[in-house]
């Protein structure tokens, strides 16, 4: 779970977008600002990253703020589920990212595992939904939700991407240093009860 500093920034970062998207008045505007900044300030204090690059990321905001939302592909072989090994922390995730706009959750799907692990899919069913800040991973600036889709490979052979520096299947008991901004080893055993029980249903938080 996130620590409260980072939920209470995060609110105060939305209740300000929100303010400013639809406030009309200069006053309440000011008043906006100054919370986008309060809330930029306690961010920089606690995860120790320069101001100018919290502000960038909350200056971009606008409109009413709603998450964000990342699609992860889960590929089993046999009893072995498909990872990639991310090049920024040399740890290994399932393949996928944040959706580009333009393109449906299973589109981007299709196309991030093309990127980063070379191979053509079919995306075939979702798996997971999940609240990323009720599972352990690192504090984030942004509320994200995570979708899991079940894919097929078509075509295609395991293949490094810009992002990427390695492909490889693993067994549940066999998985290497994830990395746990992208996925958690909790998040993965629940996936691999997928192979025990196929028409298990879809898992929400």
């Amino acid at each position: 779970m996130s620590d409260k500093w980072l939920r209470w920034a995060q609110e105060i970062q939305a209740l300000a977008q929100s303010g400013l998207a639809f406030s009309k008045d200069m006053y309440d505007r000011e008043r906006y600002e100054r919370l986008r900044l309060l809330s930029a300030e306690i961010m920089a204090e606690y995860t120790h990253t320069p101001m100018e690059k919290i502000e960038e990321l909350f200056m971009g905001e606008t409109g009413y703020p709603t998450p964000k939302v990342d699609v992860r592909a889960v590929i089993f072989q046999e009893d072995k589920i498909l990872l990639v090994k991310e090049k920024m922390d040399n740890r290994w995730s399932l393949p996928g990212g944040f959706c580009d706009i333009g393109l449906s959750p299973a589109e981007n799907i299709v196309k991030e595992v093309q990127e980063e692990a070379g191979y053509l899919t079919v995306a075939t069913r979702l798996l997971a939904v999940l609240d990323m800040q009720k599972h352990p991973h690192p504090p984030q600036a942004y509320h994200y939700y995570k979708l899991f889709f079940a894919c097929d490979i078509i075509s295609g052979e395991a293949r490094e991407g810009l992002e990427t520096k390695d492909v490889a299947f693993f067994k549940k008991d066999e998985l290497p240093s994830l990395s746990i901004a992208r996925n958690t080893d909790s998040q993965l055993r629940m996936l691999f009860a997928f192979l025990d029980e196929p028409t298990k249903g879809t898992i929400y938080d």
